[in-house]
């Protein structure tokens, strides 16, 4: 029987693994011509096997044969010779017998297969193949018509002194010939010139490297590194300390791993500078993202960008229609309209139970894309374009007793460092009396705060307002004088804080100058403009001017017999308001608080603010640019509107009768375009660039930006300056560092009326905003 041989098919993952290299077509042929050869062997085994049944039986036949002619021809009596054929079967028949045994051996069927069979060691170089494609694409006529070779091969079996099977053999010669060939070959020469540039350009993926977590000694080396000057240590024994603490863990420094991994970053010999970078490697080891500190000055001055980019951080946002959500939107979408810088508003943003109890009309958002859609859709009906500026969220809190948003977390890190140039902070010392985190000064170019409220006229109205309102007045020196290089009043009736100007950077929403406008036309058409008396609008809360309102009234209720006033507002302290209105029987009729730009208030001519806790009422301005008339107290708050004829003033109770006796018996007068110009937001991003010193920042050129980054990338080291800071730099510092440390402990932030946990964001907040959780978006090393 003739043994088997093993099937020399692929398996299927082997054959759909080879199907995707680019020789594949090789492959395929290759195994083609395998499997008819495995087919060949099969038929000629099944061939053999019935070439042997076929002797078997006859040779039982000649047997069968034989037999019955001895019986049939045996004649006893007359012999007779035997007829010819028997003569040849009897010769041929041990002729028969030896070739059946012959057959019938075992080692037949092996010299059978080893004649026919391909010789089992066949290498086929694929490199030759490779080779042999590229450098024949060029020629199509020099393409092997493999159908015609194979079936002009000769299949003539292994001829003396050939080892190989006849068709592999003229295979591999036909691939050592294209090889020669495409050595020469210009293709493959631009084959290997792309393959090495491509190499070129992939860059492999460097080792992770465990960074050993920073030990007791480097702890306590960072620590006095900071906390020296406050310690009352000088320089030379602070840098002496830190090097025998850190003499012993030197070698385990990474300063070395940074500098292989990232060239920009420089090796210094010096302690401090290995300290520095050994911390930054335990902080990026973590993931995080560390944005400050020794890298600080190389984010804070890369300018590469034509535009300037200006961040607008606000305490409020609409639909809370309050001065600190409505002019900073203004600033952004006008200084955005210029073009000259690109502009990020940053609005607080709250949780929905915080939204119940801060926007009117049971308003609420479940999305910051959700309240970003009404914000933007808001000003555009009132500006008239569609502004291009960008609108970020961080996270707040509401404080029902300061009734005000306070941040949550450290504001900074939701600007990132490369948009880190220019900062406007609405409301200064708001951001920061709880603020934890990085310096503004420190991550920001130029910080510019614009001082919206006077906090000490609210605080002086609590209890123990006195003491209260000196503690604020000095932390909010502190704060700014920290935080911002330029502060900006919007009048005197402000703290005078450092680094201050007084200048009126606010404008009036595009809507009212309209209704200015409309009403000076009709006037001069001789139509009726004005068909009702005088109102008052705002917050309804004490401090807002109500305490003033009620109290003129009522001591001249009799000098203003008749005169009826319609109140809009909502707040706080609407019930007691309205309460005490009611006792002392005066003439108000309280309405719900709308939008001083409804069409119902626009037939009103005289805007009565008696408040004196304003710092710019932008209610007065919007009052002025409808054409109204405007009755105020003599205050700082209200210097800016003195130079237009319809504001009409009062520093004592009897001229305020006078005033609004005036007001209701006279007709205002129409505005000049020059007064209508100065009330406007165009002008008001003029005097704000201007007083600012923004456009400073702004004019310088893109050559004088590259140039400042080209000459601090020339140098190979960290080179410290050798001047002395100024005193104020070194007072600015210390406050800062104190601020930061007792804003650190949450007993301090809670006893001086912080919202528990706004050190951090709350999970709520991670939700909404998708961030990361506080211990893992800012990991604490040391201080």
């Amino acid at each position: 029987m003739i043994n088997a041989v093993s099937d020399p098919r692929p398996s299927p993952a082997a054959a759909s693994a080879a199907e995707a290299t680019p020789f594949a077509f090789i492959t395929r042929g290759w195994r083609e011509v395998r499997d008819s050869a495995g087919a060949d062997l099969r038929l000629m085994r099944a061939r053999a096997s019935t070439f042997k049944n076929l002797a078997t039986s006859i040779d039982r036949e000649l047997e069968n044969f034989l037999h019955s002619a001895s019986s049939s021809f045996s004649v006893p009596v007359v012999q007779s010779p035997p007829p010819p054929e028997l003569d040849f079967v009897k010769r041929l028949q041990p002729k028969l017998s030896a070739f059946r045994r012959a057959y019938s051996s075992p080692d037949f069927s092996q010299r059978v297969l080893q004649k026919w069979t391909p010789h089992p060691k066949i290498r086929i170089d694929l490199s030759a193949i490779k080779n042999a494609f590229v450098s024949e694409v060029e020629d199509n006529a020099r393409l092997i018509d493999w159908e015609r070779g194979f079936r002009a091969w000769d299949w003539k079996g292994e001829k003396e002194g050939d080892k190989e099977w006849e068709p592999i053999r003229k295979l591999k010669t036909q691939f050592k010939e294209f090889e020669r060939k495409s050595s020469s070959s210009e293709i493959f020469r631009n084959f290997e010139k792309l393959k090495t540039s491509l190499k070129s350009m992939y860059k492999e993926p460097q080792e992770s490297k465990d960074v050993l977590p920073l030990d007791v000694p480097e702890l306590l080396a960072y620590w006095v590194k900071q906390s020296g000057p406050l310690l009352g240590l000088r320089q030379d024994i602070c840098d002496k300390i830190v090097e025998a603490l850190c003499s012993k863990q030197k070698d385990q420094l990474m300063w070395s791993s940074l500098s292989s991994g990232e060239t920009s970053i420089p090796v210094n010999e010096n302690i401090n500078d290995e300290l520095d970078f050994r911390i930054a490697s335990v902080l990026r080891s973590t993931g995080h993202c560390y944005e400050g500190g020794i890298w600080s000055d190389s984010v804070k001055h890369d300018f590469t960008d034509e535009k300037r980019h200006v961040a607008i951080v606000t305490t409020a946002s609409l639909p809370w229609m309050t001065g600190t959500a409505v002019n900073p939107l203004f600033r952004a979408a006008y200084l955005s309209k210029s073009a000259k810088q690109k502009v990020t508003l940053l609005v607080p943003w709250l949780c929905k139970s915080d939204q119940e109890l801060v926007y009117p009309n049971n308003l609420t958002f479940s999305s910051p894309q959700e309240q970003e859609a009404y914000i933007r859709q808001w000003l555009e009906e009132r500006v008239g374009f569609k502004a291009n500026f960008k609108i970020a969220f961080y996270p707040g809190k509401f404080s029902k007793a300061r009734r005000s948003i306070i941040p949550a977390g450290d504001t900074t890190q939701f600007i990132s460092s490369k948009e880190a140039d220019i900062a406007i902070l609405e409301e200064p010392e708001h951001l920061n009396w709880y603020h934890h985190g990085k310096r503004w000064t420190d991550k920001f170019n130029h910080v510019v705060g614009v001082v919206h409220t006077n906090y000490l006229e609210y605080i002086k109205r609590e209890k123990n307002g006195v003491l209260q309102a000196f503690l604020v007045k000095h932390i909010n020196n502190w704060v700014t004088r920290a935080n911002c290089h330029k502060v900006l009043r919007l009048s005197a009736a402000t703290q005078d804080l450092p680094k201050s100007v007084i200048c009126n950077v606010h404008g009036v929403n595009p809507k009212f100058l309209k209704v200015g406008e409309k009403v000076a036309d009709e006037r001069e058409q001789g139509q009726q403009v004005f068909s009702k008396g005088a109102y008052f609008l705002g917050k309804m809360v004490w401090a807002k001017g109500y305490k003033e309102l009620i109290d003129l009234l009522a001591k001249h209720k009799k000098d203003l017999e008749g005169f009826k006033l319609d109140v809009y507002g909502n707040g706080e302290d609407s019930h007691e308001v309205q309460s005490t209105a009611r006792k002392l029987e005066l003439n108000l009729n309280f309405l719900k608080g709308r939008d001083h730009a409804d069409d119902s208030l626009y037939s009103y001519k005289v805007f009565i603010n008696p408040s004196v806790s304003d710092v710019l009422c932008t209610a007065t301005a919007e009052a002025l640019a409808m054409g109204k008339f405007v009755v105020c107290a003599d205050h700082p708050s209200n210097d800016f509107f003195r130079a237009f004829p319809n504001c009409l003033t009062y520093k004592t109770s009897d001229e305020f009768v006078a005033k609004v006796q005036e007001a209701i018996s006279s007709d205002p007068q129409p505005l000049t375009p020059e007064q209508r110009y100065n009330l406007s937001w165009e002008a008001a991003t003029e005097r704000f660039m201007e007083y600012s010193e923004l456009d400073k920042f702004s004019n310088r050129t893109t050559e004088d930006l590259n140039s400042s980054v080209q000459n601090s990338s020339d140098k190979k080291k960290i080179v410290k300056s050798i001047s002395w800071p100024s005193l104020n730099e070194v007072v600015d510092g210390g406050i800062a560092f104190t601020h930061y440390c007792l804003t650190g402990s949450e007993i301090l932030r809670l006893s001086t009326g912080a919202i528990p946990g706004t050190r951090d964001y709350d999970k709520q907040h991670c939700k909404d905003l998708h961030l990361l959780p506080p211990m893992v978006q800012n990991p604490v090393y040391g201080w």
